[in-house]
């Protein structure tokens, strides 16, 4: 997977209910800056086979990076870049391929620190969350060995007033129609191990952080940012939760400015 005309080689991951789709205005901007990009699709999200019945764990929710990452040749890097629920995806890749990063993006995102376990992070933007933030989204329940598991399915109103709200009228009808139900695994991620200073501590890590997102606020961001110990962040303005819709220009050359630092 070598890297296009010298440039550095991005991997794309998508939050919860989206998939690789989601990145389609930042793809062909970064590959037109001589970069090669990866988008993925975690699995029962975008064109994934699996329903997301099939899906118990994170780690089986993130299988399809892993996958990936453990395919790198051995002295290749990559820049991660993940989007709101995403970041939880780069946390498990930095732990296991800390290596194979020059650096990690969490793009209005979560990310765990290395004193708690994963799932106090989820549990924190619960608690911050605007009571409203739901809207229509509707919520089923289901049980498996791991302990029982939550899934959201995004409603039209959701879509339209909360995660695209600032994006062009297009963006918002795709999302309607391409958008699958997600989850944030917090029972599963409640027992996870804690992950630590050596490996997931060891890579450098940038935080994009969205001023006007109503879904991940910028409340919260900042205090995400405080508690995992971010000290590169960048911050965009007249952005809704979905910056690769509403600001994609901006957002490239945020991470081409990266790319030029850490790669």
């Amino acid at each position: 997977m070598a890297e296009a005309n010298n440039g550095k080689h991005f991997v794309l991951v998508h939050g919860a209910g989206g998939g690789a789709w989601v990145w389609y205005k930042v793809k062909p901007r970064l590959e037109a800056a001589g970069h090669c990009v990866t988008v993925l699709d975690m699995a029962a999200s975008g064109r994934h086979p699996k329903a997301f019945q099939e899906v118990h764990t994170f780690t089986e929710y993130n299988e399809p990076l892993m996958e990936f990452m453990g395919f790198l040749q051995e002295k290749e890097k990559v820049i991660l870049v993940g989007h709101s629920l995403g970041g939880m995806n780069l946390a498990l890749a930095m732990e296991k391929y800390p290596d194979k990063i020059s650096a990690a993006v969490f793009v209005s995102a979560v990310l765990p620190d290395t004193l708690y376990h994963p799932s106090y992070v989820f549990e924190k933007l619960y608690e911050m969350a605007p009571k409203d933030v739901g809207v229509d989204n509707q919520i089923s329940y289901q049980e498996s060995a791991n302990g029982p598991i939550t899934w959201v399915h995004f409603g039209p109103k959701y879509i339209a007033s909360k995660l695209y709200d600032l994006s062009p009228i297009e963006d918002v009808e795709l999302a309607k129609i391409l958008y699958r139900p997600g989850s944030f695994f917090i029972s599963d991620l409640s027992r996870a191990k804690k992950f630590s200073i050596e490996k997931y501590g060891s890579v450098k890590r940038v935080y994009i952080l969205c001023k006007d997102d109503k879904v991940v606020t910028e409340e919260f961001q900042r205090w995400v940012i405080e508690y995992s110990g971010i000290k590169d962040v960048i911050e965009i303005r007249g952005s809704d939760h979905m910056p690769m819709a509403s600001n994609p220009h901006e957002l490239c050359n945020h991470l081409i400015q990266i790319a030029h630092k850490y790669a």
